[in-house]
């Protein structure tokens, strides 16, 4: 029996719609595998939750992230931290107990088969696909291999978001991809487009650069992947974005909103906090907060609310409902044209910890259908040639399907195998 590998390449914040001229491989890859075309981000559509959603299977009420920046209850109360710092990990298992609720594919494949995730995105979504370090993790702020030995020197990864660390990145990646053979799992983050549609008008020239540049990685993986199944190795190659992006047109601070408007006692009170999360923020109190049904009457009213859920309706965004989630907003937007002429635009809600101003750029953590709807592209395995998956799936459907092609259960996931979707190839087994 041939040895079967899973090869994943997330293009950070590409929507599904920028796939076209500046994409020749992810086209050529289209004609080769098959297209999901109506693929999903989570909520929030953050790079953080998405990252801890496919590597575990499950949306944020199970696994228990909840944001680029996330409420934790710690000794003074309900607090805001950044899922992106190093230390967030920590803080984490300090409030909560554990790092994920669920356990990762890393968890799950060791220690028969290793798996290595390089990321050159924010520390948070390189930690939280593996929080145990269970197999490799290599990013700028710290690389370790199983069981968290540290590597540092030739053996990290000192590189910093953008196309050239992307690319310095895609090497290393391919050279471990090709010389370790208990890689089962090998998953390449790339840091663009999302570092550069961040940081200018999504649509114009430099966008589309760093576009082509990810592409480019893509081609060296597949080529990586290409030599592989000639040495007899059955690979699965998913290649796909965790959500996509919209143009900034507003921005709102929520924090102050609410006490303007008397819910909120002041800047650092903890009565009610609110975790920013670009296109999208959560609002967490505890059961005493006593303006919660006024609150949700205003915020109905606000102009720079686009959708809101709370209680029983948090289940359906995939959230919990809890002192840290009591209500999660998708900011309001719409689909008119930024100055390249690309549709989508929204507010964005404003994070007090940083000093940024997005407006006329890219962002995104909302439900707007650009932000919703990534790409993704399954290419060998049972997956035929030139196909179309056209129910929805999600993120949750990765790991699912990479444990169906390894021969391993995937009990516990909310996600569903793609096989199961997918048009199958000549001579596949019937799948049940």
């Amino acid at each position: 029996m041939s040895q079967k590998r899973c090869v994943v390449v997330i293009c950070d914040s590409l929507r599904n719609d920028l796939l076209g001229a500046s994409t020749p491989t992810l086209t050529m890859l289209a004609q080769r595998g098959t297209r999901a075309l109506q693929a999903r981000a989570v909520f929030p559509s953050t790079t953080r939750v998405s990252a801890a959603s496919i590597a575990t299977g499950c949306y944020p009420q199970r696994h228990g992230l909840l944001g680029n920046t996330m409420i934790l209850r710690e000794s003074d109360g309900l607090v805001v931290r950044s899922v992106g710092r190093p230390e967030f990990r920590e803080q984490l298992h300090a409030a909560t107990g554990a790092y994920l609720r669920v356990p990762t594919l890393a968890q799950r494949l060791q220690p028969q088969r290793a798996t290595a995730i390089y990321s050159n995105v924010s520390p948070g979504a390189a930690y939280f696909f593996d929080p145990e370090r269970c197999g490799y993790v290599f990013h700028r702020t710290g690389s370790y291999a199983p069981g968290g030995k540290a590597l540092s020197g030739e053996d990290g990864l000192a590189i910093a978001p953008g196309a050239a660390g992307d690319e310095h990145m895609t090497t290393r990646f391919c050279e471990h991809l090709l010389a370790d053979d208990r890689l089962a799992l090998a998953v390449l983050w790339l840091s663009e487009p999302d570092a550069s549609g961040h940081a200018q008008c999504l649509g114009n020239a430099r966008h589309h650069v760093a576009i082509r540049g990810a592409d480019a990685c893509i081609a060296r993986v597949f080529e990586a992947a290409e030599r592989l199944r000639e040495r007899g190795e059955d690979v699965l190659l998913m290649v796909g974005s965790d959500h996509g992006m919209v143009t900034i047109t507003d921005q709102v601070d929520i924090g102050r909103a609410l006490i303007e408007a008397g819910f909120k006692a002041g800047p650092d009170s903890r009565d009610i906090v609110v975790a920013p999360n670009g296109t999208a923020a959560v609002l967490g109190f505890d059961d005493a907060y006593p303006h919660g049904g006024a609150l949700l009457d205003w915020l109905a009213r606000q102009p720079w609310v686009g959708e809101l859920a709370a209680g029983g309706e948090l289940a359906g965004w995939g959230m919990p409902d809890s002192p840290a989630s009591r209500i999660a907003i998708s900011l309001a937007g719409d689909d008119a044209h930024n100055a390249e002429g690309l549709p989508g635009t929204a507010w964005y809600a404003v994070d007090p910890a940083e000093d940024k101003n997005y407006i006329g750029q890219g962002q995104h953590g909302g439900r707007h259908p650009r932000e919703r709807h990534p790409f993704l592209i399954v290419q060998g395995g049972d997956f035929a040639p030139a196909a179309q998956i056209t129910r929805t799936v999600s993120l949750v459907d990765y790991a699912p399907t990479i444990l169906r092609h390894l021969g391993m259960p995937a009990q516990g996931m909310q996600g569903r195998p793609l096989q199961q979707a997918a048009p199958a190839k000549a001579g596949a087994p019937l799948l049940d």
